[in-house]
């Protein structure tokens, strides 16, 4: 039997215990994971989560062992809401235990907080989901989502679309991010994903999203160069919309793609996607990535069709009704 002094101390502390170099190795060996895993550059959101914990302004807790810290979760609480931003444990103590204590001291420490009513999560680094013991599940519904990439060899052979209705495309602007948000909140509406990010449900909420998406890491860095728009010649309003990011040097992502109910099944989705991998192809982009909720087949068979594959599955939680 191991001494009792053996034993490993496990302890749940909120992040604002910690100081601003605490997790220094924890997030070193996230951004190498990140890097192996999805080809992202994790620093800028790493330096973040340093520079926020350094002002005691992260909300969130710590995993310690022994007191190390070993593990995180941190959340941001907006308006009704609270997102949880991003958990990991490091690989020498991962577990499913270990991961269900984070996440569940977030979630019930979220549900304490009086004004909020929802909590949604999209935790690419969760890695024992499956198997865990998810917190609160009276109150969850879980969205399974596919992580899928192209190489840019493969895209570099797509013909140029020639869709069925009139139609000119041009480059993202910021001057056009009110009218996009009007399209988000419209094409979304029903839509499986406006479930995922309530966000979607108005023009309100999908202008924060475009903001998040251009001042933000969470999804790279914004590359304006291959966001485009559609726009119908007859109105002049957009038809469609395709964002893009840079979450490595060599590596794109799709950040969102959106088409008008009118301009669906046209080829606008298909000819909007093309430009933008056309574009990160000549930055020098090796391959492009994007992620898509598995329920939306249409979505699927489009991208699969284009020549993108499938290389991981994640989860997107949202709890709500507490």
């Amino acid at each position: 039997m191991a001494a009792l002094s053996d034993t490993p101390v496990a302890r749940i502390v909120e992040l604002r215990h910690l100081k601003g170099g605490d997790l220094d190795m924890l997030l070193e060996e996230e951004t190498q994971i990140w890097r192996e895993t999805l080809d992202w550059d994790f620093r800028g959101s790493a330096g973040l989560v340093r520079r926020f914990l350094e002002m005691q302004a992260l909300n969130g807790y710590a995993l310690l062992i022994n007191g190390y810290p070993v593990g995180y979760c941190y959340y941001v609480a907006e308006e009704r809401k609270g997102l949880i931003g991003d958990l990991y444990v490091m690989k020498d103590y991962l577990s499913v235990e270990n991961e269900e204590r984070l996440l569940t001291t977030v979630v019930e420490g979220l549900m304490k907080i009086q004004y909020i009513r929802r909590i949604e999560s999209q935790l690419m680094m969760l890695r024992t989901g499956a198997a865990m013991d998810l917190p609160e599940r009276r109150f969850l519904r879980a969205h399974a989502r596919n992580f899928m990439e192209i190489e840019s060899e493969v895209a570099g052979r797509l013909r140029e679309g020639h869709p069925t209705q009139p139609v000119w495309f041009d480059s993202w602007s910021e001057r056009k991010q009110d009218e996009a948000a009007t399209l988000i909140a419209a094409a979304y509406r029903g839509h499986v994903d406006s479930q995922i990010n309530d966000q979607y449900r108005s023009p309100a909420g999908a202008r924060r999203f475009l903001m998040n998406i251009v001042q933000f890491p969470g999804c790279g860095a914004f590359f304006q160069p291959a966001s485009y728009v559609a726009v119908d010649p007859g109105t002049g309003r957009l038809s469609g919309i395709c964002l893009a990011s840079l979450v490595h040097a060599d590596v794109g992502h799709v950040t969102q793609v959106c088409v008008s109910g009118t301009a669906r099944g046209t080829g606008v989705g298909y000819e909007l996607i093309r430009r933008s991998l056309e574009s990160l192809a000549r930055h020098g982009c090796r391959k492009v990535t994007l992620t898509v909720t598995a329920a939306n087949t249409e979505a699927i068979a489009l991208y699969e069709r284009m020549g993108f594959h499938k290389t991981r599955n994640f989860s997107a939680y949202v709890w709500e009704g507490f």
